[in-house]
C-alpha cells in the first residue's frame, strides 16, 4: 500500500511535505513525496489527509502488571511509605487480576501510539497466557531482598518461563540474534530490580546470562534520596526499613547508588544497561559517568518523577556526556496514564528549552537505540519495520510541536503493516 499523509516525519532528515510511504507486508520499502512514490509505486493508497505520519512510539520503561492500581496510591511522604503502600496493594491481587491488569495496560498504550514497549514484569510464568497486540520487550524482573540465598534459583526459574513463552510465541528460544535487519516478534531480558532489593549474585547471574546469550539488561538506579542516603550515609527511612527486614548492609555507607553499581554487578563494570530514573547523582558521579566504559540508556519517566517529587534530573549534564536519553511512563501506581504524548509534554514542560523535535527522538530513535533496534525501528526509512502513526496537522506552525501537543487517542496505525484504523478521515489531500 502507499500511505499518503500532509507531512511525513521519518525522524532521518527533514519532514516530507505532501508525503507518502510504501508498505508490503511488515516493511517499508519507499518514501518520499506522493507524486514522485505513486509514478514508481503501485499498490492501494491510503490517503490520511490533514495528518503527520511518523514512526511508532516506544515506552522504553513501564510495568503493566500495575496498571490497575491507577489512583489507588495517593503521593506519599516518602518513597519508603510508597513501596509499603504498594506492597499492601499488591496482596490483594491474584494472578487473574494481573493477567487484567496486563493486557488493559496493553490495549491503553496502542490506543496512545504504542507500537513498542520494554516491559517489566514481576510474574514471566504468565506471559504464555498473554497475546501482546504490540511489539514486546519482556523483561523478567527479580527482588531477593527476603531470601537472596535463591537469587539463582529465581533467575532459572523465570528464565524456563520466558524461553517457554517465547518458543509459544514461535520466536527462537533465548532470543537468538537473527541477521542485522530482521527483528524478532517478542524478545526479551532480565531486569534485577534496584541495588537495594537485589543481590549482588542475583546481578552478577543476571549478567553471565545476558554475555552468554546476547539479551539486554535493565535495573532501577538512583531513583530516590532515601536510595542515596542509604549507601552514601547507611541512614534514612528506606536504610531502616530493609534492615529491618533483614537485609545485610555491609555495603551501605559508602558509596552512592552509582559508584556502587558500577562496582558492584559481577565485580566488574557492567557491559551494557538500561536504567531507569538515575535522579541521584553527586559530583563525583558525573565524573565516573564520563570516565565509564559501561554503555548506559536512560529512561526519564517525567510524571512519575512528579509524583514523587525527585531530585532534578539532570538531562543536561548527561546528554553532554553523550548518554542515550529516553522516556518511558513507567507503571500506573504513580501516573495517570499510558500515553507517551502526555509524557513528552511533561518533559517539555520540565526543560523547555529542548526542541520538540528532540523530545520526539527521545520516544523514536533513542528507545529503538536502547532496544537494539536503531536499524529496524525509530524510523520511517526503506527496510524498515512498518510501525506507523498518524496525528492530526494543521499545516501550520511546527509540525513537531503540534505532534507533542496531541491530547487523544490514536486514529490510525499501522503496526507490523496490518492498519489499525479506529476511525475514517473524510478530508483528504488534493490530487
Amino acid at each position: 500500500m502507499i500511505v499518503r499523509a500532509r507531512t511525513v516525519v521519518t525522524m532521518d532528515g527533514p519532514p516530507i511535505g505532501n508525503g507518502a510511504v510504501v508498505v508490503s507486508a511488515d516493511r517499508i520499502v519507499d518514501v518520499g513525496e506522493f507524486d514522485q512514490i505513486e509514478k514508481e509505486n503501485a499498490g492501494e493508497i491510503v490517503d490520511l489527509g490533514e495528518q503527520a505520519l511518523l514512526p511508532g512510539l516506544i515506552n522504553a520503561h513501564c510495568h503493566l502488571d500495575y496498571t490497575c492500581l491507577r489512583g489507588k496510591i495517593p503521593p506519599q511522604k516518602s518513597f519508603t511509605d510508597w513501596i509499603r503502600a504498594i506492597n499492601a496493594e499488591k496482596l490483594k491481587l491474584s494472578p487473574k487480576d494481573y493477567l487484567a491488569s496486563i493486557n488493559n495496560g496493553f490495549t491503553e498504550a496502542r490506543r496512545f501510539g504504542t507500537t513498542t514497549i520494554a516491559n517489566l514484569t514481576a510474574f514471566p510464568e504468565l506471559i504464555a497466557q498473554i497475546n501482546a497486540p504490540i511489539r514486546t520487550w519482556w523483561f523478567g524482573e527479580f527482588i531477593d531482598v527476603r531470601v537472596p540465598e535463591r537469587a539463582n534459583e529465581i533467575v532459572e526459574l523465570a528464565i524456563e518461563s520466558l524461553k517457554f513463552s517465547s518458543e509459544c510465541a514461535g520466536t527462537s528460544a533465548l532470543s537468538k540474534r537473527r541477521h542485522i535487519g530482521a527483528v524478532e516478534t517478542q524478545l526479551w531480558g532480565l531486569a534485577p530490580h534496584a541495588l537495594f532489593t537485589a543481590s549482588k549474585d542475583l546481578y552478577r547471574r543476571c549478567e553471565e546470562i545476558a554475555l552468554s546469550e546476547n539479551i539486554l539488561l535493565t535495573t532501577h538506579l538512583a531513583e530516590s534520596r532515601e536510595e542515596m542516603e542509604m549507601f552514601r550515609d547507611a541512614a534514612g527511612s528506606l536504610y531502616e526499613f530493609l534492615k529491618g527486614i533483614g537485609r545485610p548492609t555491609d555495603d551501605c555507607g559508602k558509596r552512592t547508588p552509582l559508584q556502587l553499581f558500577v562496582g558492584a554487578p559481577g565485580g566488574r563494570a557492567p557491559r551494557e544497561w538500561i536504567v531507569a530514573h538515575l535522579n541521584e547523582l553527586r559530583e563525583g558521579d558525573f565524573e565516573l559517568l564520563e570516565k565509564s566504559t559501561c554503555n548506559f540508556h536512560v529512561v526519564h519517566s517525567p510524571r512519575s518523577h512528579d509524583y514523587f517529587g525527585h531530585s532534578h534530573f539532570e538531562f543536561e549534564r548527561l546528554r553532554s556526556l553523550g548518554l542515550n536519553i529516553c522516556l518511558g511512563t513507567d507503571s500506573l501506581a504513580s501516573n495517570e496514564s499510558l500515553s507517551l504524548f502526555d509524557e513528552m509534554r511533561a518533559f517539555q514542560k520540565e526543560f523547555p528549552t529542548v526542541s520538540p523535535e528532540e523530545i520526539l527522538q527521545m520516544v523514536t530513535l533513542n528507545a529503538a537505540t536502547a532496544l537494539r533496534q536503531e536499524k529496524v525501528l525509530g524510523r520511517i526509512r526503506p527496510g524498515f519495520l512498518a510501525d506507523l502513526v498518524a496525528v492530526p496537522w494543521s499545516g501550520t506552525g511546527d509540525v513537531f510541536e503540534e505532534i507533542i501537543g496531541f491530547e487523544h487517542a490514536v486514529d490510525w496505525m499501522l503496526l507490523k503493516g496490518k492498519k489499525q484504523r479506529n476511525t475514517d478521515h473524510t478530508a483528504k489531500l488534493p490530487r
